[in-house]
């Protein structure tokens, strides 16, 4: 059962103060997001300098075998630096789903979730997690791939499914169905989907009128009054 101020109306207030009440363990959680993917960044930049470098050798060297003539060899450089961010961008991801899994542990608790709570929580269950954002990543794309509109659906259900996910025991495949049909066939459903689109508009509207500075505040906010959301619309329950 959640908190009882899950089910209270949200406000912009409301979400302003449960984000200052975890602005620590965001912090934490996007800083270390941010750490993941400057390192992952590094190493595509060190293999694609390498692949310059292999790239522009010397011709003599190249002729006598020293070096593929044909750039294979650099563009095999390039290639394993585009790989060898895979893992960092699957570890950020993993990390980073707490900005959004936080808010929803906040109201199903209600307890502040600490920095140290928050990586426990990831430490406790990773591959459950790591296979949970594979499956909604994958079905996601097959969404948009097939025709825009499914995989914007899919989108929609993503802070159901990630309440689900951190909060219950449900299967992965489990959990995806049933935030798919408590938000398109619960008779508030559609006044959710309503409110995450109000919401996107305004954090994308701030956003880009701040260079995406405002953003820092304005998503986590915004993850905050959504799941208030879900639960006052009985979509979460």
């Amino acid at each position: 059962m959640a908190a009882a101020f899950a089910y209270e109306p949200p406000s912009l207030n409301r979400a302003w103060e449960a984000f200052v009440a975890h602005l620590p363990t965001l912090l934490v959680v996007w800083l270390i997001t941010m750490a993941i993917s400057a390192v992952g960044g590094g190493v595509a930049l060190m293999f694609a300098l390498l692949g310059v470098g292999l790239g522009g050798a010397d011709p003599a060297a190249l002729t006598q075998g020293v070096l593929d003539p044909t750039g294979a060899a650099a563009q095999m450089a390039l290639l394993l630096g585009q790989l060898g961010q895979v893992p960092f961008a699957i570890l950020s991801s993993l990390v980073g789903v707490l900005l959004v899994a936080v808010p929803a542990l906040y109201y199903e608790t209600g307890t502040t979730v600490t920095v140290s709570e928050a990586l426990r929580i990831l430490q406790d269950r990773p591959m459950r997690y790591l296979l949970a954002g594979l499956f909604f990543a994958l079905v996601t794309c097959v969404g948009l791939l097939l025709c825009l509109l499914p995989g914007f659906a899919v989108l929609l259900v993503a802070p159901v499914y990630v309440n689900r996910i951190f909060a219950t025991d449900q299967g992965v495949l489990d959990a995806f169905s049933s935030s798919f049909q408590a938000v398109f066939r619960s008779p508030h459903g559609m006044a959710f989907v309503g409110v995450q689109a109000l919401v996107g508009t305004v954090v994308l509207v701030v956003s880009i009128c701040t260079c995406g500075l405002a953003a820092l505040v304005a998503v986590p906010v915004g993850n905050f009054y959504i799941q208030n959301s879900a639960y006052h619309q009985g979509v979460i329950s």
